[in-house]
């Protein structure tokens, strides 16, 4: 496994002539403050540390590798085998800034932040979709193509729960107690699961395949998001909406929909990304817009865009943290 410092591949930043070229006619939308290249053709999945100091980069040409945000300096390069670039379609790190697990469609390595080394290796007991770690580093909830997510004992391997589902599970995450699991589905549910015990605690119907779901810290709170179908933030203990997250009915047609999201710490906030280049930042309680900002396409003149396939809440109050499917991760600023 190849977890050797990669201080060959420096990052270049984006010029400013390029953001406000790109961004001219997104008249009342902010951009960001500052951007970094993390892929050269592009990323396919990544992941931001809950202390948004770290990010996980799964590259389309050029394997995993692990990013300090506060220098721009790629710490690592995690791949599953030596000598191979790993197809990472999913990342994730634990809650206590300790352990980071990434994953391909059949394979799971944990790594250790301390020194980039790899922990533990592990074949999934499927095809994964989605993975999420518990905050202590030693379960991962897998979203597997079986109809089923299951917490998989990291540490030691095996699987400690199955919660089922009719059809493949498409996103998951877990509170940071780890006693509640959420899993989204393309059996069009969102389902809260107690993972003590393996029961249902609560769940949510929507009109479509779900394709991204979040969990509060506390884990009372869930946003579940489908194509063709609006997000709906709701309570995971009674199973009653709270509100729907707002997106324009031409948008829904269109397919618009969330492709990643993240709760701040108290559950007021919540932070999600769109394939169209959006980053909104919502106040949970009123299901309002506080602010909204667009990424910069790798191409101002070419009909491309740029999914935001990660988001996340930046150590430094006020700034916000996104990483793009075209390959940059930007700093947004809130400035409302």
């Amino acid at each position: 496994m190849n977890f050797a410092p990669a201080r060959l591949f420096r990052l270049r930043l984006f010029s400013t002539l390029f953001i406000v070229l790109a961004l001219s006619a997104c008249s009342g939308t902010n951009t960001p403050t500052s951007s970094i290249e993390v892929a050269v053709k592009g990323a396919q999945a990544a992941a931001i540390s809950d202390d948004g100091k770290f990010a996980i980069i799964g590259s389309i040409h050029h394997g995993g590798s692990l990013w300090r945000l506060s220098d721009s300096e790629r710490l690592y390069n995690w791949n599953h085998k030596a000598g191979e670039l790993s197809t990472i379609i999913a990342a994730d790190f634990s809650a206590d800034g300790q352990w980071a697990l990434t994953a391909n469609p059949h394979t799971m390595v944990l790594w250790s932040m301390k020194d980039g080394s790899s922990a533990r290796y592990w074949t999934a007991p499927g095809t994964i979709l989605d993975i999420a770690l518990s905050s202590d580093g030693n379960y991962a909830l897998l979203g597997l193509d079986d109809q089923s997510a299951v917490l998989f004992d990291i540490q030691r391997g095996g699987i400690k729960r199955t919660f089922h589902h009719k059809n493949r599970v498409r996103s998951v995450s877990l509170s940071a107690d780890n006693k509640v699991a959420l899993s989204g589905s393309e059996d069009f549910t969102a389902n809260a699961w107690d993972v003590n015990t393996g029961k249902l605690i609560s769940s949510m119907t929507h009109n479509d395949d779900i394709q991204q779901v979040a969990l509060s810290p506390d884990g009372n709170i869930a946003l579940s998001a489908s194509q063709y179908d609006q997000a709906v933030v709701w309570d995971t203990r009674s199973g009653k909406s709270l509100g729907n997250v707002p997106l324009q009915a031409e948008k829904l047609r269109r397919g618009i929909r969330f492709t990643s999201a993240q709760f701040n710490q108290d559950g007021s906030r919540l932070l999600t990304g769109r394939p169209d280049q959006t980053v909104q930042l919502w106040n949970t309680n009123s299901m309002t817009e506080i602010e909204r900002w667009k990424v910069p396409k790798r191409d101002a003149w070419k009909p491309t865009s740029a999914a935001v396939i990660a988001v996340g809440f930046s150590s430094k109050k006020g700034n916000y943290i996104a990483v793009a499917s075209n390959g940059f991760i930007h700093t947004l600023q809130h400035k409302k």
